[in-house]
């Protein structure tokens, strides 16, 4: 029998390039080079060609992925623990995805200690999550303002500040004449280029970025500057931007698209060859395509919203120029009553697209070299598996799994 501290992880697909997944794999993979962990993955939320369960072959039997429908469901969790054993059962994303887990707390946490990354957007204080957040052993979060909105709404759980983290060999800056090459190549020498890499949805306002993108060409000359949009392009949970710029008249090279999935040393070129990235999103639980370009040293134009209000300021310094929300406006579903989106004013991100355009180059990578300094200090990923791996290994010495589990008496009715 293994002596490591083998977890079970749930979340999206840990070899898809979302967000989240791109982070478990960091975690994983960190996690699994120390030698002292296997994992078993529950590889989520999107579409898979089968369900039979993968391996990788750098890992084979350390780490083994199966493929599941959504997150999968508490039949299948069950089977899981009741199979592998686990030590700890770790869990990352939007809790509204997670309330059918926490239904089963007891059966989970009598056994296997549960620990939640949690991803929110903005305040009011959600105290409609107290319930969920009462259901696990830790929690750590992905921004400060997650952090505080844990501790306020549920100070007597364990909770940590654990934000994301980029591969700064990956994501790094490139050698000037190597970007020059494919600037030429792309018949954009001598353009200011805007780079956006995000998911094709309301909240990351799309449409709206070429629209105002489109009034801040008619400030400076249709032929000084291009949008490029890594994304896919007629999304079904955002709009046909395709539509868009012909509505606005931006076929004419102002406004590219990028539609294919891209290798991540890909992606960083394609930063290095941008003069700014931008993300304008109405809310951001912490926004990794910003950090990607802070650490590829090209500067970031962004909402002053959930976790890029870390990426842009230490509270002395800048690392980019921020955008302050000019007013909020209370969104909400059935599982989330109430969250705030911050509404920017086009004024203020036209006015930062032309002060980022009229900087000197010089003084453009100036800013650059700041925004990689920065992320490589606080969102390094040597830092970030360290980081995981003291929490783990506290949890695993301190909580005990099954035999030697502690620190949890099951309820039958518990008051809020």
């Amino acid at each position: 029998m293994s002596d490591k501290i083998k977890i079970f992880t749930i979340g999206d697909h840990p070899l898809s390039p979302s967000g989240v997944g791109t982070q478990t794999k960091y975690i994983i993979e960190g996690m699994l080079k120390t030698g002292k962990y296997q994992f078993i993955s529950f590889g989520g939320a999107i579409k898979h060609p089968s369900h039979e369960p993968q391996k990788t072959e750098q890992w084979g039997d350390d780490w083994v992925i199966w493929p599941v429908d959504g997150y999968g469901n508490a039949d299948m969790v069950r089977a899981m623990i009741d199979q592998q054993k686990p030590d700890i059962l770790w869990f990352m994303t939007d809790p509204r995805f997670y309330d059918w887990l926490w239904q089963i707390e007891n059966e989970i946490r009598v056994n296997v200690p549960m620990v939640y990354y949690h991803v929110w957007d903005n305040y009011p204080y959600p105290k409609f999550n107290r319930s969920s957040y009462l259901s696990n052993d830790h929690i750590a979060c992905i921004s400060k303002l997650t952090h505080d909105i844990v501790q306020t709404v549920t100070p007597e759980v364990d909770s940590s500040y654990i934000p994301h983290a980029v591969d700064g060999d990956i994501f790094k800056s490139h050698p000037v004449d190597a970007v020059k090459e494919v600037r030429k190549a792309q018949n954009l020498e001598g353009k200011f280029v805007c780079f956006w890499n995000n998911r094709n949805a309301r909240r990351k306002q799309s449409g709206t970025l070429i629209w105002w993108f489109k009034d801040f060409l008619d400030k400076v000359g249709h032929d000084k500057a291009t949008l490029i949009m890594h994304t896919d392009v007629k999304d079904v949970h955002g709009q046909d931007l395709e539509a868009i710029i012909h509505e606005l008249g931006l076929t004419n090279g102002e406004v590219l698209f990028s539609r294919n999935k891209v290798a991540p040393s890909d992606l960083a070129m394609m930063y290095n060859m941008a003069d700014v990235t931008v993300n304008i999103a109405d809310a951001e639980g912490f926004g990794l395509s910003t950090l990607e370009s802070l650490s590829c040293g090209t500067p970031i134009i962004a909402t002053m919203t959930g976790g890029l209000q870390d990426q842009l300021t230490d509270g002395d310094n800048w690392y980019g120029i921020g955008l302050e929300p000019a007013s909020k406006a209370i969104i909400g579903s059935q599982p989330v009553p109430y969250i705030y989106e911050d509404r920017l004013n086009k004024e203020d991100f036209i006015n930062a697209m032309v002060k980022m355009y009229e900087m000197t180059p010089e003084d453009r990578t100036t800013l650059g070299a700041t925004g990689r300094e920065r992320a490589e200090a606080e969102f390094g990923l040597e830092a970030y598996i360290t980081r995981w791996d003291e929490l783990f290994t506290n949890i695993h010495e301190t909580k005990g799994s099954w035999d030697t589990r502690t620190g949890y008496t099951p309820y039958e009715v518990r008051t809020l």
